[in-house]
């Protein structure tokens, strides 16, 4: 009964992308304990680094509670102004990362720039294409999205794989500062005609039939 209430007064609290073992989904406390845990169990190598903010950089409490607040502020920021919507990846019902999308004046643009996580332990098992694919799919299928971007420092190649497996077009390089060196990032696009043209590519990525729950209500709030 509570999570119905919740999902009444934000709408956002009832997102559910499901293919076969592959679920996306709203983040709540429970789920949230889960991914921080495995955050603090490791999500890259030491020697790498593939975000701009190290937040993954230290002991496993303090990545923990990182995750911690980063997820609670995150929940606020899901409106038509400034639209920030991350969502759990579950594998089998275990939590294995996250995926994120964000945009800005999603009325008028309908474009979001994606990221994602991956606990290092399930990493190199196909998961991470098959998130992004699934995150297309609710972007452009269910969410009515007109381009989604994504980026990826030059030496992360596995990010840049899925990258160009999921069909994003390349959209050029730019520098950045990235523990106070500069490093240089690769940036990917994909607009709506693109979509279509890889969509099936997409699907078999995915896997499975594609579910999704709580659209119909999240749009409303963002199109009101």
């Amino acid at each position: 009964m509570t999570t119905n209430r919740l999902v009444e007064l934000w709408p956002a609290a009832g997102i559910r992308v499901r293919a076969g073992d592959l679920e996306l989904r709203w983040i709540d406390d429970e789920l949230l304990l889960d991914l921080a845990e495995l955050a603090g169990r490791g999500v890259h190598e030491e020697r790498a680094m593939p975000f701009e903010t190290p937040w993954a950089r230290g002991g496993a409490r303090e990545i923990a509670q990182r995750v911690l607040v980063y997820q609670w502020a995150a929940r606020t920021r899901v409106d038509r102004e400034r639209l920030t919507l991350e969502l759990g990846v579950l594998l089998d019902g275990r939590p294995v990362g996250v995926q994120s999308a964000a945009g800005a004046d999603w009325p008028t643009l309908r474009e979001v720039e994606t990221g994602s996580w991956l606990g290092l332990e399930h990493q190199g098992r196909g998961i991470g294409r098959r998130m992004r694919a699934l995150m297309l799919h609710f972007w452009f299928e269910a969410m009515g999205a007109e381009c989604v971007t994504s980026a990826a420092f030059a030496d992360n190649s596995a990010s840049n794989a899925v990258s160009l497996r999921t069909g994003y077009e390349p959209d050029g390089r730019q520098r950045v500062v990235r523990e106070g060196s500069e490093a240089v990032q690769h940036r990917y696009r994909m607009s709506r005609a693109r979509w279509l043209e890889v969509r099936e590519a997409n699907r078999a990525l995915i896997g499975a039939e594609v579910e999704t729950e709580g659209v119909e209500a999240l749009l409303a709030q963002l199109e009101a």
